[in-house]
């Protein structure tokens, strides 16, 4: 059987968000705003959030200071995933990742396939793992936030998740 398993309680996580964008402030960060309240809502903690313009050496500055912090065991970030110039999360990111969650994308688009269609394409959503942290980077639209958080990534932060989930393994992040 797979699923949440109410029989076991819960354990929130600390969970930052990062939006990404050039366009996006604390008013109108829909995405964000999406984020923080889903990631609450499930009854996690949102240990930080903050809002950085399309540059990579910001968005790894911040996402490295966030990984090495003891008190923040996941990171979202939201925007940059696309396909124009200025779009350089992953770029920003991905050589960062000591281990790459190759699934993720797959799952992503599967879901994104069937609210978007082929549109899904212009997306380059992965995650991976830095210092022992877990990272998502989701495409910048609500959307697509929603789709990330509700049908992939917040059953596998919830520890009652089954078969396994993320949560589970975080002691074993840092074996060596």
């Amino acid at each position: 059987m797979h699923g949440i398993n109410e029989d076991l309680t819960f354990s929130p996580i600390n969970i930052a968000v990062l939006t990404v964008s050039d366009t996006r402030t604390a008013e109108n960060d829909t995405s964000g705003e999406t984020l923080a309240a889903r990631i609450e809502g499930a009854g996690h903690i949102l240990a930080a959030r903050a809002i950085l313009r399309d540059d990579a050496e910001q968005i790894a500055r911040q996402v490295r200071e966030w990984a090495a912090a003891p008190d923040i065991d996941a990171i979202i970030t939201s925007g940059g995933t696309g396909l124009t110039g200025r779009d350089v999360t992953v770029e920003a990111l991905r050589p960062l990742f000591d281990k790459e969650i190759d699934g993720f994308s797959v799952i992503f688009h599967m879901v994104s396939y069937r609210s978007v269609g082929l549109s899904t394409l212009q997306s380059r959503a992965c995650a991976g793992i830095i210092m022992d942290t877990f990272v998502f980077c989701l495409p910048g639209s609500t959307g697509a936030v929603k789709d990330g958080w509700d049908q992939v990534i917040s059953a596998q932060l919830d520890c009652r998740h089954r078969p396994c989930n993320l949560v589970d393994i975080m002691p074993r992040l840092a074996e060596r």
